[in-house]
């Protein structure tokens, strides 16, 4: 019996990768698929599942590949797809590794769309400083839609809900197909040039890009930005958005929105009349508590400006003044009176001066025999102590207790030092003088 031979896990999982990878039918390869479970790694990496109404299969995309699509894939999108089989060996897994990815179908319309978005508001036609204001009471609104569907319905029925002051004129388009781009541009010049209307509303029901398409138009666009009647555009769902949109000068999610954009509420303008009507009452009553004061004040002036307010005021004037002259005539005698005193009180008799001025003598004279008094007790004393220091520096007074004064040539000999053998000395006493010659000295020997 022949033996078996097994192989590894990792052979086998090994030799599937090389004729997978190897295969030259597998390493470009074109898919088109619907993508789910879609994931976009922090690294940048993209891992999703590519699959059909059958099957499935893995697929990746590295991050230098991801950086060139151009459009934010998800799941539910429907791609093409360029890439090459591969096998991760570590889970015997196999997948295809992309090189590039299109949305499938409207793919194209999409990455025409975002090329003209970029064109367009390079131009600046999206600026908000561009766009036209609704008016606020609009008497007449076109409605450009088709005429069978239900967005002109909606819209009449909101207007009639909230504006019953506004007509609503219906102006047929086709919204889709070849020919619709010109039939809404030569309906939005029509609608110009009939210039009856205070608003545009464009609008339609949703559906597909391509069922939109015509509200991408170049050609469209440029007849709403060329358009002298402000705009307000209803296309499609919520959640779908037209070039139309964003150079309107207004979009509205719905047709009923749009309807609503474009007209005032009858309860809001019923609230605001209220509110002006008692706005004006107040300015009202204000007006005539001011034309009433200003009725009062002039039949004041009146009073006052009368003949007899006159004489009466006359007389006042009068009376005041009478009534300063008296004041001032006695304040001035007051004063003079006061003046009078001080003069007389200066004005003394001869007599009177002479002995002041006695008076003063003798004060004078006293202050002046006191201070010669002390001035010469100072000076007594003062000698006093002058002569008692000096009798005490006396040199006679020094001498009478055994002193004497010893001089060489009239010089005072201080120190023995001063003295040699044979020198003739005079010595002064107290009652008389002696002359001796040095025969010896002895100097004081030191301790």
């Amino acid at each position: 019996m022949q033996e078996v031979k097994y192989l590894t896990v990792s052979a086998l999982t090994e030799y599937l990768k090389v004729k997978l990878e190897n295969d030259p039918h597998l390493k470009k390869i074109f898919l088109k698929g619907e993508i789910s479970n879609f994931t976009h790694h922090t690294s940048g990496h993209l891992y999703f599942s590519l699959k059909d109404e059958n099957a499935t299969i893995s697929a990746m995309m590295f991050k230098t590949y991801a950086q060139t699509i151009n459009f934010k894939p998800k799941s539910g999108d429907k791609v093409l797809v360029e890439g090459y089989m591969s096998l991760y060996k570590a889970r015997g897994t196999y997948s295809i590794s992309l090189f590039s990815m299109t949305l499938d179908g409207i793919g194209d319309l999409f990455l025409k769309f975002e090329q003209n978005k970029k064109m367009f508001a390079e131009l600046g036609y999206f600026d908000e400083s561009l766009k036209k204001p609704i008016p606020k009471y609009p008497t007449k609104i076109a409605v450009l839609t088709s005429k069978t569907g239900a967005v002109i319905q909606d819209i009449k029925t909101t207007v009639e809900r909230r504006y019953l002051l506004t007509k609503i004129i219906l102006y047929p388009i086709l919204v889709q197909g070849e020919d619709s781009k010109n039939d809404i541009v030569k309906t939005i010049q029509k609608v110009n040039n009939d210039n009856e209307v205070d608003v545009i509303i464009l609008g339609r029901g949703g559906g597909s890009i391509e069922d939109l398409w015509s509200f991408n138009e170049p050609e469209v666009v440029v007849a709403i930005h060329q358009s002298k009647i402000p705009i307000i555009t209803a296309i499609g769902h919520e959640t779908d958005t037209t070039l139309a949109d964003y150079v309107s000068d207004l979009r509205a999610p719905t047709p009923t929105a749009a309807a609503e954009l474009a007209t005032p509420n009858t309860s809001d303008l019923i609230k605001e009349i209220k509110d002006k009507t008692s706005l004006m009452e107040y300015y009202m009553n204000e007006r005539i508590k001011n034309i009433h004061q200003t009725l009062m004040n002039l039949e004041e002036r009146l009073h006052v400006s009368s003949p007899k307010s006159k004489l009466e005021q006359e007389k006042r004037s009068v009376d005041n003044l009478k009534l300063r002259i008296e004041n001032q005539y006695h304040k001035n005698i007051s004063d003079k009176t006061y003046q009078l005193n001080i003069l007389t009180n200066k004005l003394q008799h001869p007599q009177t001066k002479i002995d002041n001025y006695k008076d003063k003598i003798n004060l004078y004279y006293n202050q002046l025999l006191k201070n010669y008094k002390v001035n010469v007790t100072y000076k007594i004393l003062k000698t006093q102590s002058l002569n008692d220091k000096l009798d005490s520096l006396n040199p006679l007074r020094v001498m009478e207790r055994g002193y004497a004064l010893t001089t060489k040539d009239n010089k005072v000999i201080t120190s023995i030092n001063q003295i040699s053998i044979d020198d003739h000395l005079s010595i002064q006493f107290k009652d008389g003088m002696t002359n001796v010659k040095v025969i010896s000295k002895e100097g004081k020997k030191d301790e």
